[in-house]
């Protein structure tokens, strides 16, 4: 059994992989946005989910979360879920708040970060983001660097299984209801990096599409990308990894 954290997980493809988790027998702690986010968790917090509360644009929620879960039990395991599609949470939610609980929780020897095939459209430039959110930002932009630093996570942790995960554009709140991707193939392989133990599952570095590694965008893997994110992340939140 495994202690399992899966962010955004009041709804849609977070819900779905955190149900499998506890269906798997796994502890998990699930995350809400607000108390009223919160409260759709009671299904799966009457079943034994632990719950954390927290809204990822804001980086001072963020590090509450991270304290709050530090002082509890060990993780395993994250599953980098909450994301946002538009508007000026685009870059706080998507990669300022996976980078911040990447930095300020060193324990978990497994890390699955939420990709999209989007992020094939993003520009490997930091100029001129917006890490804060005053405007809206680039939802390619955003997943490319969180890709980025899943690659980076794997190149400089060792001992951390670091992979990044395309879920398929599925038929959630986010996806919208015509979305053509299988909503049940949508959380599988979070759950199988997370938790699984076959050989391919206990890999590192990888950009995975329905239990499938794929090649991701040739920024990914550029060592001098990778490190001048992660020194713009550390110079804006004043938190290394």
């Amino acid at each position: 059994m495994s202690r399992i954290l899966v962010t955004g997980s009041a709804d849609g493809l977070g819900r779905a992989a955190a149900d499998a988790l506890l269906s798997d027998g796994h502890e998990v702690v699930v995350h809400a946005r607000n108390e009223r986010r919160a409260a759709d968790l009671a299904a799966l917090a009457d079943r034994g989910a632990q719950l954390v509360v927290g809204d990822f644009a804001d980086r001072d929620a963020v590090r509450r979360v991270a304290v709050e879960l530090a002082d509890a039990e060990p993780l395993d395991a994250v599953v980098h879920n909450a994301g946002v599609w538009s508007g000026p949470a685009v870059m706080p939610v998507n990669i300022v708040a996976p980078y911040l609980l990447t930095a300020l929780l060193p324990g978990p020897r497994r890390l699955v970060y939420l990709s999209s095939g989007s992020h094939y459209g993003g520009r490997p430039s930091l100029t001129g983001v917006d890490w804060r959110g005053g405007s809206a930002g680039s939802y390619a932009d955003s997943k490319l660097f969180v890709t980025t630093l899943a690659a980076a996570v794997a190149r400089l942790r060792p001992g951390v299984l670091s992979n990044a995960v395309d879920p398929g554009w599925v038929p959630t709140k986010m996806g919208g209801p015509g979305a053509p991707d299988d909503l049940e193939l949508g959380h599988r392989t979070q759950v199988w990096l997370a938790a699984g133990d076959d050989p391919e599952a206990l890999t590192s570095g990888g950009y995975w599409y329905h239990r499938e590694r794929q090649e991701p965008h040739r920024a990914v893997h550029d060592e001098a990308f990778q490190d001048r994110l992660l020194h713009a992340l550390a110079e804006e939140t004043g938190t290394a990894l």
